[in-house]
């Protein structure tokens, strides 16, 4: 029974991280998804060919490199999580690493 409960907690954690991603893209400025020529689903799909796993939160954001608009990925495989960054105008990977103990 209690094994039970620590599943349904892990499961319900990990949807919170998802429903928080996509609403933090939500929250994205019209602007910037205006801006974004690669659509979430195109870009969703060239992170997870970049590294395969599970994506955990999702972002578009201004940062530097690329065209300076990317969406980030945070992606658990195995016990790690790596950072993949893709960038909206181009669909390029601009980030493909393993997170450190702080993560951003």
């Amino acid at each position: 029974m209690k094994r039970s409960i620590q599943l349904i907690g892990a499961v319900v954690a990990m949807s919170m991280l998802t429903i928080g991603g996509i609403a933090r893209l939500a929250q994205a400025s019209p602007a910037n998804s205006q801006q974004a020529k690669v659509s979430l689903l195109n870009a969703r799909k060239i992170a997870l060919k970049a590294h395969p796993g599970t994506i955990t939160d999702e972002e578009l954001e201004n940062e530097g490199g690329g065209s300076g608009l990317r969406y980030s990925f945070d992606i658990k495989s195995g016990t790690k999580t790596y950072e993949v960054g893709v960038d909206a105008k181009t669909g390029n990977v601009l980030e493909n690493t393993a997170e450190g103990q702080n993560p951003d």
